[in-house]
Parts: C-alpha cells; structure tokens; sequence
C-alpha cells in the first residue's frame, strides 16, 4: 500500500530525529586530534549510537574521517574510538562528535576571539541545541615544541583558553581532556623538537591548572612513516585512553 505524502514526510522525521546525539563532545586541537592514520575498511563502519557534525552541520553516522580540516590527508583519528567506549559503557547513550581540530595551528592561533576558536565554539553551540555538552578533547603542542618560551608558557595559556571557552559555552565544569605528544621521533632517529619534553611537562600537569581535567600518556604508541602523526592502530589506542580518562572524571557515565 502506497503511503500518503504526509505519512512519509512523518517518517522520514523520525529517522532524523533518531539520529540527532544526546550526548555530544567537542573535538579540538591540530593534526594529530584531527587524525592523519591511513583509513581501513574497519574505520568506515558505522558505530551504533554514534554520529559526527559534518562541515554542512549535519548528523551522520560517524566514519573516518571524522575530521575535514585538509581533505587531502585527513585519515584516522581518536574520536571514533573513544566514542565507541562510551557507547559500550552506556547502550542508551548517543554519542556526538564535533570535529573543529585544524591541522599546523599553535595555541596562539586557539586564542578566544581567533577564527579556530569562534568556529569550535560555534559548531559546540549549534550541537547544544539539542544535546548536552559532556567533554571537550584537545591535542595540540607540536607547534610550541620549537621555542622555549612558547613551550614554558603553554600551560598558562592553554589554561586561560579553555576557561574562556567553558564561559563561552555556558558549561564551567566540562571535562577536559588533554593528550601527550608522541615521543616516536627519537625513536625514529629524527630528534625530537628541541622543547617536546617541556610541552608534555606542561600538558601533563594541566590538571593541577585546570580544574575537572585529565591528562592521557601516549607511551608505547608509534607513528606514521613521517615520526610525527600517530597512526591509525595508535589513534585508536589513543582514543581508547581518553574514554578512560573521561570516565574517571564523570562518574555520571553511564547514566
């Protein structure tokens, strides 16, 4: 039997509907949350529950790549996997992610005010129309990894960003989560950044800075051919830890 117009139009809503995450997570940072591993056909599979807000600010089924900063060399990032844990830690949870990462940016270029930061901020708000805001993940510091004084800095700085954002958002108790960079360039036999290890110094005690924030080690993960982007088995690892993280600071999950 051929439905109605109006039947169809009622149907088609309701999937729309279905789909539109209660839970969402603001993604930030530069390419290494953005994710740059090679994808796989296991990265292209829908997980249950979990969507991304593409470039158009739509809700789709959330793929690799989850990200559109360079659509050249965007590939795996964390955000999948770390949605996946929470799914499973809560089958009536719908995960969405809001990728603003942007690949190459510093801190400075995060700043309140700055293009990356109105549009991270803007994307978050137009998810909160209809769902909670429950975290905001963040991988950046390679570009302060050259210069002492950007990287002795970086935890002031970072700090006074994302209280800003947790203003501008109208949520001063986000949780926040913050990633170690990868220690695979010595590794690799090309020298770390002259200052990495003081920007990891930095990053990981942002929590005694920040307050309701976790730092993620990304000891024993490996990168790219390149020593500088994690690769994809890593992101998901990496994504893996900061679900973790994220559980040990919201004791609400899974509701």
């Amino acid at each position: 039997m051929k439905l109605p117009a109006f039947m169809i139009a009622v149907t088609v809503l309701s999937c729309q509907t279905t789909q539109t995450p209660r839970e969402v997570f603001l993604l930030i940072g530069q390419s290494n949350m953005a994710g740059r591993g090679v994808v796989e056909e296991q990265d292209r599979q829908p997980i249950p529950r979990v969507f991304m807000l593409n470039k158009a600010m739509e809700w789709v089924p959330a793929v690799d790549p989850v990200h559109f900063d360079k659509p050249d060399i965007a590939g795996v990032g964390l955000a999948r996997s770390f949605a996946k844990v929470l799914a499973a830690a809560d089958p009536g949870a719908t995960v969405g992610l809001i990728p603003a990462a942007f690949g190459g940016t510093s801190l400075e270029e995060w700043k309140p005010g700055g293009k990356l930061y109105e549009e991270a901020v803007r994307r978050a708000k137009f998810a909160m129309r209809t769902g909670k805001l429950r975290g905001i993940l963040w991988h950046q510091g390679e570009a302060e990894s050259g210069k002492k004084e950007l990287a002795e800095t970086y935890r002031p700085r970072f700090a006074a960003m994302i209280a800003q954002m947790r203003a501008d958002l109208g949520e001063p108790n986000v949780p926040v989560i913050v990633g170690q960079l990868g220690v695979f360039r010595s590794e690799g036999g090309t020298p770390r950044s002259p200052f990495a290890a003081l920007v990891d110094e930095q990053l990981a005690t942002i929590p005694l800075r920040v307050p309701h924030s976790a730092f993620v080690s990304s000891a024993g993960l490996t990168s790219n051919p390149d020593f500088l982007h994690f690769d994809a088995k890593s992101e998901r690892e990496f994504g893996r830890r900061y679900a973790l993280a994220f559980l040990s600071l919201d004791p609400t999950w899974p509701m």
